[in-house]
């Protein structure tokens, strides 16, 4: 196919984060080819996963989704979605399919939709392990075969192959299940005979919107790419981009800022160079996209890991403070104890873990930045088989939080409860089982692709 320039308009780094409405009226003047859009991904930890929902608002997501179809419909160009509904599973490609079809009959409009779902049977994952053909990546969790059917979601990351698929059925929207953050804004270049290395990295850059820019919050950014690299600029008026944001962005998410691992292959940028062309491009040419001899897709799996009850108390007492790491080690070793001797349960059969909010929340034993505040939260976090179990351990630990000595001869403190009842019950705690990649022999095994018209 001939090659031609592909622009690219990426409005934010995930729906329902907002972007600068100015900048993105600015990128439609731009005249992009397709406008493209992440939906989410495993940052906010597996509970998405594991109970196939979205993190983010349906309310702001339906507003914003209504603003970029309608831009589509202005265009006549494609819009495209990765990672529905922030976890990508079948039920969360549905949720947006939802929306866009609501959205479709507000509007007057008649769209054409390609729904792509990527979640995948437990029962294909399992033979796939027994056939050899998963193996885990760096850091992956233990995983026997047999325990693939404890998920109670398994998707794989969809490419630029199988978004490239979705396009070629001619909808006006896609809808893609889990993917790639990079896969929607390298597809379409790709099909377009950009190059390969400059097409997968402008996506990568692109990924986060503005990120890569001086004024990130605004959300923004157009890439426009060619046979030898790729053009990114940020939309919003006050914001540049240079050779470090852009550089940098490779930093993100990525354990290695020369290599990204894709579907099919890698990124190589050690050679890529960054050219200023003016007070807000950067120009890279010189990325490498090298095949791998096997084609695979990353696997994310989630699963049941108990109830979760947590308490929480704020120490203001100055000696209390200064002591909070003493005093917490205290209060758990007889907590504890109090759990075996009342309840008779052993250390086994729950978790009790305590956060010195101020202290060491973040990092526990790993913090290493000390100071003098003047006040400590204490969370208190119980897990266990059942919720009621994790409930009624945090409310035998109740009156000890609020009234344990930090020694044995002194008068029983007062701490403070922020609110009443002191006890939080989260529900089921999920926990990813499945950092693993699956070798397909065709890209499109473990993918459905459906059309379906909406609208007036």
């Amino acid at each position: 196919m001939a090659s031609v320039h592909t622009r690219v308009l990426v409005p934010s780094g995930a729906l329902g984060i907002s972007f600068d409405h100015a900048a993105f009226e600015r990128g439609l003047t731009q005249r992009p080819d397709i406008i493209c859009i992440d939906g989410g991904s495993t940052d906010s930890g597996p509970y998405y996963l594991g109970t196939g929902t979205s993190k983010y608002s349906r309310t702001v997501t339906r507003s914003e989704w209504r603003k970029l179809m309608q831009a589509r419909a202005a265009l006549g160009v494609p819009l495209m979605i990765g990672t529905s509904g922030t976890c990508g599973t079948d039920a969360s490609v549905d949720w947006m399919l939802d929306i866009t079809a609501e959205l479709a009959a507000e509007l007057g409009q008649s769209v054409r939709v390609a729904t792509l779902k990527s979640e995948q049977p437990a029962a294909r994952v399992a033979d796939a392990f027994a056939a050899g053909r998963v193996r885990a990546l760096d850091g992956a969790p233990s995983l026997a075969p047999e325990a693939v059917g404890q998920c109670s979601h398994i998707v794989a990351l969809a490419g630029a192959e199988q978004m490239a698929a979705a396009l070629d059925t001619g909808a006006d929207i896609v809808l893609a299940g889990r993917a790639t953050d990079t896969a929607t804004i390298a597809a379409l270049p790709l099909q377009r005979g950009a190059s390969a290395g400059g097409a997968w990295h402008g996506a990568k850059i692109a990924e986060c919107g503005a990120l890569c820019s001086s004024h990130p919050t605004t959300g923004v950014v157009l890439v426009e790419f060619d046979t030898d690299g790729f053009t990114v600029e940020p939309m919003a008026a006050a914001a540049r981009c240079t050779p470090h944001s852009v550089s940098a962005h490779m930093l993100y998410e990525n354990s290695d800022p020369l290599t990204l691992y894709e579907p099919g292959g890698r990124l190589e940028v050690d050679g890529a160079r960054y050219e200023q062309l003016d007070d807000r491009r950067v120009r890279v040419t010189r990325s490498r996209w090298v095949d791998e001899e096997r084609y695979t897709v990353k696997l994310e799996g989630a699963r049941a890991a108990g109830f979760q009850t947590t308490m929480m108390a704020v120490l203001r007492d100055a000696r209390y403070v200064a002591n909070a790491r003493q005093w917490v080690d205290g209060l758990q070793a007889f907590a504890i104890e109090q759990i075996a001797t009342r309840m008779g349960l052993d250390a086994g059969s729950y978790q009790l873990e305590f956060r010195l909010v101020g202290i060491d929340a973040a990092l526990g034993a790993l913090e290493n930045r000390t100071g003098t505040p003047v006040e400590v939260g204490v969370l208190g976090i119980v897990t266990a088989a059942e919720q009621s179990l994790a409930t009624e351990i945090a409310k035998l630990i109740n009156p000890w939080l609020l009234h344990y000595p930090l020694t044995a001869d002194e008068e029983l403190p007062t701490f403070a409860f922020p609110y009443s009842p002191a006890e939080t019950e989260r529900g089921p705690l999920y926990e990813f089982c499945l950092h693993h990649v699956m070798e397909l022999d065709d890209p499109m095994e473990a993918f459905r692709l459906e059309v379906i018209d909406v609208g007036s």
